[in-house]
C-alpha cells in the first residue's frame, strides 16, 4: 500500500514536471515568434519594472525632467522616459497586452516585412510625444503609457472594422477602441492625459502617412535611410519584399488601407 502510494506521488511530479516543462516551452516557443520591435519595447518593459521592484534602481533618474536634461546633460532621460509603465499592476499587464495584441499585429500585418518603417513608426511617435510633453500643461514623466497608446490608436486604424470584444461584456469596432480604453481609464481613476498624448501621435502620425497623401499631399515621413542601415546592420525582421499597392475607392478614409511601401 505504502510503496503504491510512492508509485502514485512519483508519476504524479513526474506529471507535473513535464506539464511544466511544455507550458514553458510553449511560453518560449510564443515569445520567440514575436516580431523584433514589439518584442524588444515589451521586454525592455518588464524588465525596467522588475528592477524597480527588486530595488536596482530609482525611478527619478529616468523620469523626463527637462531641467536636468539641459542643464546637467542628463540625455538618457529621453530615451529611458519611454520604458517604465509603472509597478506591476492590472494596468501594467493590460498595457503589456496592448503591446503583445496590437503592437504585434500591427508589426505582423501592415509591416510585415518592412521592420524598418515600423521602428520608424516607434521613432517619430517617441519625438512627437517628447515635442509635445515640453509644453508645461501637457507634460509627464514617464511617456511610456502615451507609446503604447500611439500603437493601439494606428492599429485601431489599419483595422477599423474588426471587432473588439472588452472583458467580455462590451463588442464594438476596433476604430472606437482608443476612446473605449480612454474612458475605462476614467472609471478606474487613471490618469488621462498619457492616453491623450498617444492619441494625439497617433493621429499625426495617421495623417501624415494614410489621410494627407490621399487628399493629394506629399508622403513626408519616408522612412529614411539610417534606420534601413541601422536594422540592416542588427539583422532585424525579414527582408523586405516589394508589394503592388492597391488603389482604394475614394470616400473610404477610414476603412483602413493595404500594405504600403516607404522605400
Amino acid at each position: 500500500m505504502i510503496l503504491s502510494g510512492l508509485f502514485f506521488l512519483s508519476d504524479f511530479d513526474w506529471c507535473c514536471g513535464r506539464t511544466s516543462y511544455i507550458s514553458l516551452c510553449i511560453c518560449f516557443r510564443f515569445y520567440n515568434s514575436l516580431p523584433p520591435i514589439s518584442k524588444a519595447f515589451g521586454t525592455i518593459c518588464v524588465a525596467t519594472t522588475a528592477a524597480f521592484h527588486l530595488g536596482l534602481f530609482n525611478p527619478y533618474y529616468t523620469a523626463l525632467l527637462y531641467e536636468p536634461i539641459f542643464k546637467q546633460f542628463q540625455v538618457w532621460r529621453l530615451v529611458t522616459n519611454f520604458f517604465f509603465l509603472g509597478k506591476f499592476s492590472v494596468n501594467f499587464g493590460i498595457r503589456l497586452l496592448m503591446i503583445a495584441r496590437y503592437g504585434v499585429q500591427l508589426e505582423k500585418g501592415p509591416f510585415d516585412r518592412r521592420t524598418a518603417d515600423f521602428l520608424w513608426m516607434m521613432i517619430f511617435g517617441a519625438f512627437s510625444l517628447l515635442a509635445l510633453a515640453a509644453i508645461p500643461m501637457l507634460w509627464t514623466p514617464f511617456l511610456g503609457v502615451s507609446l503604447v497608446f500611439m500603437l493601439l490608436y494606428v492599429w485601431s486604424r489599419e483595422f477599423p472594422n474588426a471587432q473588439v470584444n472588452i472583458y467580455g461584456l462590451v463588442a464594438l469596432k476596433a476604430f472606437y477602441l482608443p476612446w473605449a480604453m480612454l474612458a475605462l481609464d476614467v472609471i478606474f481613476g487613471s490618469p488621462l492625459l498619457p492616453d491623450l498624448l498617444g492619441i494625439l501621435a497617433g493621429h499625426l502620425y495617421y495623417f501624415l502617412t494614410v489621410l494627407h497623401p490621399l487628399a493629394g499631399g506629399k508622403d513626408m515621413l519616408r522612412t529614411p535611410r539610417w534606420v534601413h542601415k541601422l536594422v540592416a546592420r542588427l539583422r532585424l525582421g525579414q527582408p523586405a519584399q516589394v508589394r503592388s499597392q492597391p488603389e482604394r475607392p475614394t470616400g473610404t478614409t477610414f476603412s483602413g488601407r493595404s500594405y504600403r511601401l516607404n522605400g
